[in-house]
């Protein structure tokens, strides 16, 4: 569905996001770990076409990305960046209206279509009650959830999420996780996201990506990806992992920054 070719970029001198060959396969819940710095967010904007790579290609459903057309791109895509501009003098509804642009030819009403897809995409996110509201004055939680509202009214195949719950407190994050679980398992949305806490990235992904320095170091199911090695080389700590439910979880124990690995 989407598939990265020795995709580089170069930030800076200090920084360069190396060779990255990766395929995300359609249906999957992919979260991108790694210490600050590693180049997740600039992975989200190399394959969301924000910025342009140094080298390297970006495929979408087999077609280049470079070569698509905006409005093409937008109705297979839908990027969310971590900042949002939370003062915009919109309502939650107009806000949504938004999502449907690269549907729409020209500057007329929205179509019935439109509004049955915006309709929904409030619905989707329960911000129903919130829909004539202004956006400025809603929790965090509710920004968030109405952002993502209008990400989905672009009925995209792919979602995007650059730290969707970054500076939400736990029962606002939880939300999140558990309506990107949604849309995923009912709706059929393919989602990539960038997450700090591993361990909700574990338990809401079927996969794990970790990049270091521009590379990726460890890919795979979180079972596999959340081993010691893994800590201690990624973010050189020492953990503790655990099973409940099925789900993999750990615990740091110690900061092991300088030491080398021992199995």
């Amino acid at each position: 569905m989407l598939i990265t070719k020795e995709l580089s970029y170069r930030h800076s001198t200090s920084f360069e996001l190396s060779s990255i060959d990766l395929h995300i396969r359609q249906g999957e819940i992919v979260s991108l770990l790694g210490p600050n710095g590693s180049g997740k967010s600039t992975f989200l904007r190399l394959i969301s076409r924000l910025i342009t790579p140094g080298s390297g290609d970006v495929l979408l459903n087999g077609g280049q990305l470079k070569r698509m057309k905006s409005q093409e791109v937008a109705r297979n895509l839908a990027m969310l960046p971590q900042m949002q501009d939370h003062q915009l003098d919109v309502t939650v509804g107009e806000l949504v209206e938004f999502g449907r642009h690269p549907h729409r030819s020209g500057y007329g009403r929205i179509s019935q279509e439109d509004q049955d897809i915006i309709d929904w995409a409030i619905d989707v996110t329960k911000l129903g009650d919130y829909k004539n509201r202004m956006l400025q004055s809603l929790s965090g939680g509710e920004r968030q959830r109405a952002w993502i509202a209008m990400a989905i009214a672009q009925r995209p195949k792919i979602l995007l999420l650059d730290e969707p719950t970054t500076y939400l407190d736990i029962s606002h994050q939880l939300e999140v996780m558990e309506l990107v679980t949604e849309l995923n398992e009912t709706h059929g949305m393919t989602v990539v996201m960038v997450l700090h806490d591993i361990n909700q990235a574990a338990s809401y992904s079927n996969r794990l990506i970790v990049l270091k320095d521009g590379s990726v170091r460890f890919d795979g199911i979180p079972q596999c990806v959340l081993c010691k090695e893994m800590f201690h080389s990624i973010f050189e700590i020492d953990a503790e992992i655990f099973m409940k439910n099925g789900k993999c979880f750990f615990t740091p124990s110690r900061l092991r920054k300088g030491e080398c690995y021992e199995n």
